[in-house]
């Protein structure tokens, strides 16, 4: 086998399963990709897209608000969660997320509910810039 087998699952089930020629991630150092025989690994991802580059070239991207990857013996498993194609966003609703988040962002003070609210504003931007950029494609 010349490609690597990558598997995405969330709390929701699983999201992909498939062979690819990369794997591109968010890490929360920055972004890396992962190639045929790379060297056994896990490591964290934030907020972003993972993109999965086909066999025949062509990508696939997963809306994914952080999580987990494994590298191992050329199958990838990540464990998202949260992953969704931007296809499947419903564009309204990640908005409508957006602007909650702005709102509630605005009354809280310095605390914990105020690093909650920054974690949700930054995913719904996330799903909302995904979604747009889906849109005519």
């Amino acid at each position: 086998m010349s490609n690597l087998i990558v598997e995405i699952v969330s709390p929701a089930g699983k999201i992909f399963t498939g062979e690819a020629i990369g794997v591109q991630a968010p890490g929360v150092s920055g972004s890396f990709e992962v190639l045929r025989n790379h060297a056994p690994m896990i490591a964290a991802f934030e907020v972003g897209t993972i993109r999965v580059t086909t066999p025949s070239g062509g990508d696939i991207r997963f809306v994914t608000s952080g999580g987990f990857l494994e590298v191992l013996n050329n199958t990838v498993s990540v464990l998202a969660e949260s992953a969704e194609l931007p296809s499947d966003i419903d564009l309204d609703r990640a908005k409508r997320s957006e602007e909650r988040a702005k709102i509630l962002l605005e009354d809280v003070g310095e605390s914990l509910e105020r690093e909650r609210a920054v974690a949700a504003l930054e995913r719904a931007r996330n799903r909302v810039r995904a979604a747009l950029s889906h849109v005519g494609s």
